[in-house]
Parts: structure tokens; sequence; C-alpha cells
């Protein structure tokens, strides 16, 4: 088993069976949200958590260290500069000691998975690019989802991907795409992307139900889709105006590069609207996955 530091609250956690939620970490760094928008982030997500009696879990990687949880002191450093850190980069971040590593959905999930942890809550998951066709640029979200037995809670897809191409990527991959409450697969900052969901979930015990099956069954991973709550939201057409013009701006940008940027372009279009929505999200999603890890837990002790 890989070589991982736990914080003492998550180490108490598992010894007494109260659960946990694993978190990512990028977000919360100056790849996701500016400053003091992503100290926000962690207050508000981690709140979240605890009111609803389970126990956050940001993942990164420190010195080199895989870390599941972290100790107040440490969350100073995941606020700033860090380097972008996917399930493909976790060995050279360790072997290589990279000082801040800010996991992204798919390393993230690869900890939690190491760790023992069913349930994880992020922002938005990666996806199928526009123009994937000629570019090939497909999120290692995906396969990460899928090949994990962890459930990721997340508002959709990020706004500005291919939407109905990501969805029918995951049906490829055999991952059950659940939307919470609702019969469309959610657009991030919008409720709605207009693509059919292909499974709803109405309650926590519900999705808790389904995990356990696929856990029992060794099928790898479940995505939760919550929209973002409607008061935060942002209207679908001016979202995708929003959306057309950062891409635009970013037309001769690839890679990793991409997302952060676009996102930040985003921001700025909409006079800043785009970072409360973020923030919202972020926090709804805590909220519903400690309410699916609760249940859980329930489940598992009956």
């Amino acid at each position: 088993m890989p070589q991982l530091k736990i914080s003492n609250e998550v180490r108490e956690a598992f010894e007494s069976g109260r659960p946990v939620v694993g978190l990512e970490s990028t977000i919360y760094s100056h790849l996701g949200l500016p400053s003091p928008a992503n100290q926000e982030a962690i207050d508000r997500s981690t709140a979240a958590i605890r009111n609803h009696g389970a126990v956050p879990a940001i993942t990164a990687i420190l010195d080199g260290v895989p870390c599941i949880g972290l100790e107040e002191a440490e969350h100073e450093r995941i606020l700033g500069p860090a380097r972008k850190t996917a399930e493909r980069d976790i060995s050279a971040a360790i072997a290589q000691k990279w000082s801040v590593g800010a996991t992204t959905v798919s390393a993230s999930l690869a900890l939690c998975a190491a760790a023992g942890i069913p349930v994880f809550a992020t922002g938005g998951i990666g996806g199928v690019h526009l123009g994937s066709e000629t570019s090939g640029d497909i999120s290692a979200d995906l396969g990460t989802i899928a090949l994990h037995p962890v459930l990721t809670v997340c508002a959709g897809a990020k706004a500005f991907l291919d939407i109905p191409k990501t969805v029918e990527f995951l049906e490829t991959e055999s991952v059950p795409v659940l939307a919470y409450q609702t019969d469309e697969f959610p657009m991030f900052y919008a409720r709605s992307s207009g693509v059919a969901a292909p499974n709803r979930a109405e309650t926590p015990a519900e999705v808790a139900a389904i995990l356990a099956q696929r856990i029992e069954w060794d099928q790898g991973g479940v995505l939760l889709a919550v929209p973002v709550p409607e008061a935060d939201a942002i209207p679908t057409r001016e979202i995708m105006d929003a959306i057309d013009t950062a891409l635009a701006r970013a037309r001769n940008m690839h890679g990793a590069a991409i997302t952060p940027f676009v996102l930040e372009q985003i921001a700025k279009i909409t006079g800043g609207r785009s970072v409360p929505a973020n923030l919202a999200l972020a926090e709804n999603n805590a909220s519903v996955a400690a309410e699916v890890a609760v249940a859980l837990t329930h489940l598992n002790t009956q």
C-alpha cells in the first residue's frame, strides 16, 4: 500500500468509524479560485461536511508526501502557488519531492481510493473538450472515475466542455451517471445543459445504495451530478455566451493551461459572478457528499 500522510482528524475518523469525504486541492490553489475566494471555499466546504456529521479530507502532495486530510496550518500552503497534479503525476511528485502538488479530480480519486475513502466532492469534473475530434483532448478525470470505487459528487462537467460527448464517454466507460433531483445533466455555473441525464437519484440513501452495489461488484466509480443552487446559478444562455468569448481568447492555448485561463476569463466576462456561483456549488457538493457518506456508513453498519 502507498505511504500516505493521514491527518489526525481523518485518522481518528477512520478509527471510530465516522464517515469521511475526500476533497481535491486544485480548486483551493491559484489554479482554481482567486484569493480570498479560495480560502472561503475551504472554509465553506469543510464546514458543510462537518455540519452533516462527516470529516473532510483535503488531498494534496506536500514535499513529495501524499496527504489525506490537511492540518489547519497546512491550508496556507495550498492557497498559494502550486503545481497541478493529475493521477499521472503522482509518482513524479513523490519521487521529485514537489513542494506543493495541488491534486486534480483524477489524483484526488486515486488518493481517496488508496486511503479507503468511498465518497469524494469537487466543483466540476474535466471531460471531453470541444474540438476533441481533431485535438484528442479528453480529461483523464473520466477514466479515473471509471477505475476507482469512489463516488464523485460534482456540479457536472466544467461548462466550457463538450457536455454531450462527456456524458457519452462516461457511458462508454460504464460509469453510472446520476443527476441529483433533476432530469438534466447540470452545467457547472448553470443548472441545465440541455442534455438528459442517464439516471436520476432523489436521496442520499438511494445514492449510497447504488455506490454500495458498485463496490460489492467491484465495478468502479459512480458520478453524482448536483445542480448549482438556484439562487447562485447563472442562466444557461448567458454563461454560454461568456464561454464562447473565453474560448476565443484561448484559441492558441493547449493542454493543462486551458482550464485555469478559461475560468479566469469567464470570471472577468461575467463581472465576477462566476466566482460566487463556484463557491456555492462547491459548498453544495460537499454538503450532498457528506449526506451520502453518512448514509453509506449507516448502510454498512446494518
